[in-house]
């Protein structure tokens, strides 16, 4: 038994007649005709008693109609559902992000999405890189967002985005913002890190060990989970810190922190977009993908300019206020 021999049956009860319903159906008669037999011979019944006028439903035909007619409408039901998901009219994924691009970069994106695609649900969680990556070999997530790179099988990991790290200090520190500082007083500083596993603190600890320093020779006072907080603390006077501009700039326009350049340190880093491409069958989640991956900031002129350009400017403007203590900082920041 099948579907088609299913939709014939109905439409022969439906119009009480072989001829109307190959009319009906675009077929021939004998085609017709074969497909209730093919079906009768299948149930081991008749379901129709024929006559000169019309034909009627036995009773067994009788009890086949009312059932087929829910299978029927559920399979199209079924059907229709499946399309929609397939031109993203509906659907839901989780998107999971470490905190730079969760907090800094992902909502602007998401946001350009949901414009597009109304219908689609987008739920997002937010922890450190290491966390990312168990939640997606664990497929609590369908698309990760970290600040190191993972390997492993099927997993796909691209470079998404460029990211700066910049050394923060407190608005009274003796040293003047800008001034850039050398490795050898870096390392007497009070720092306040994040936690071990995050991308931010992979990063700096590597570009220290690309110089020759280890993280042990650090003065670590403090560890957060949250970029945030760091900041807070720095503001507080607690110690300095390495973390994203694009979570710094607002702070530094409003003189709450100031950035310290680093003499020969590298504090440039990606962002990466992570996938198992060995599960990815989500239409929505292949659709958010393929969004980000053709527009996202490192393929998408535009957005990368503006991103950059941004950060230049922020970091002039950082840097001449500190030194003429200009007034209007809330007024550059709704300009960039």
């Amino acid at each position: 038994m099948n579907l088609k021999q299913l939709e014939v049956f109905l439409w022969v009860a439906e119009l009480k007649g072989f001829t109307k319903a190959a009319k009906r159906l675009y077929m021939s008669q004998p085609a017709v005709s074969f497909q209730i037999q093919s079906l009768e011979e299948f149930l081991g019944v008749k379901l129709f008693w024929r006559n000169e006028k019309n034909v009627i439903l036995t009773e067994a035909g009788k009890l086949l109609f009312e059932q087929a007619k829910q299978v029927v409408a559920h399979y199209y039901k079924i059907k229709s559902a499946i399309n929609d998901l397939k031109e993203l009219k509906t659907g839901s994924f989780t998107i999971g992000a470490s905190t730079i691009p969760g907090e800094y970069v992902l909502p602007k994106l998401i946001g350009n999405f949901h414009r597009q695609f109304p219908g689609i649900q987008i739920n997002m969680r937010i922890a450190g890189s290491a966390q990312i990556e168990t939640w997606l070999l664990n497929r609590d997530i369908d698309i990760g967002f970290c600040g190191t790179p993972i390997s492993g099988k099927e997993i796909e990991c691209l470079p998404f985005l460029t990211d700066h790290l910049v050394l923060i200090a407190p608005p009274d520190h003796f040293r003047k913002a800008g001034e850039e500082v050398k490795i050898d007083n870096l390392i007497k500083e009070k720092f306040i890190l994040r936690e071990s596993g995050s991308g931010t603190r992979k990063t700096f600890e590597a570009s220290l060990a690309r110089i020759g320093i280890s993280k042990e020779q650090l003065n670590v006072v403090m560890e957060m989970g949250s970029t945030r907080a760091i900041i807070t603390a720095v503001e507080a006077g607690l110690g300095v810190s390495v973390v994203s501009f694009l979570a710094a700039r607002e702070p530094l326009l409003l003189g709450l922190i100031k950035e310290i350049p680093v003499h020969d340190l590298d504090l440039n880093r990606k962002l990466y977009v992570i996938r198992d491409q060995s599960w990815m069958n989500n239409f929505a989640a292949e659709a958010f993908y393929n969004f980000i991956s053709k527009g996202s900031p490192d393929n998408q002129g535009p957005f990368a300019d503006k991103l950059f350009y941004s950060c230049f400017v922020m970091s002039i403007l950082t840097i001449f206020m500190s030194c003429a203590d200009f007034p209007l900082a809330s007024v550059l920041t709704a300009a960039i």
